[in-house]
């Protein structure tokens, strides 16, 4: 529900700004989400004695920084109209909408065993040509036997496994018999 709701802040958003300015505020609202993560924070602004006009304030004076009136104005906004807890959605909707206009994604890539950085590269590049975009990988070391890509934003998970493929030489040999 709340993802719904975020995609339609960030459309009217993608209406209002360009890209250059949607990438700001959405660093910017990654920081605030981060922040609204404190249990402190978290404490104050969801308090019920805190008015929601002071709520925008101490919002507002956390970004103040951004140098923008009207990624203040938004912050504000959401404040005033009981948004607070969206700011996490809205970040990570901002960030997919961003990487959709670039066409720059990012992956993980899942083993028991370590990749290098160069095959990481080369998965990136082939995915990115076969895509046509650019995806860049980080590794996860996990319990996973064989190696799994998934890039979540383009809706790509490929996985070998180990012992798969064993099972699968062996019945191809069998067959073969």
């Amino acid at each position: 529900m709340n993802e719904l709701i975020a995609k339609k802040y960030v459309k009217a958003l993608t209406g209002a700004f360009d890209l250059a300015s949607l990438e700001n505020l959405a660093e910017v609202m990654d920081a605030l989400a981060d922040a609204l993560k404190e249990p402190q924070i978290a404490k104050v602004i969801n308090a019920p004695q805190v008015s929601k006009e002071k709520r925008a304030e101490i919002l507002v004076a956390a970004i103040e920084q951004s140098g923008s009136k009207e990624v203040e104005n938004f912050v504000r906004l959401l404040a005033l109209k009981d948004r607070i807890a969206l700011v996490g959605d809205i970040a990570e909707v901002l960030r997919k909408y961003i990487a959709d206009q670039k066409k720059s994604y990012s992956g993980v890539v899942y083993s028991d065993s370590e990749v290098d950085e160069k095959v990481l590269g080369e998965l990136g590049e082939g995915l990115g040509k076969k895509f046509d975009s650019t995806i860049s990988l980080r590794f996860e070391k996990s319990d996973f036997d064989g190696i799994k890509v998934d890039v979540e934003d383009l809706g790509i998970e490929i996985s070998f496994s180990k012992s798969r493929i064993s099972n699968q030489i062996v019945e191809h040999i069998l067959k073969a018999i």
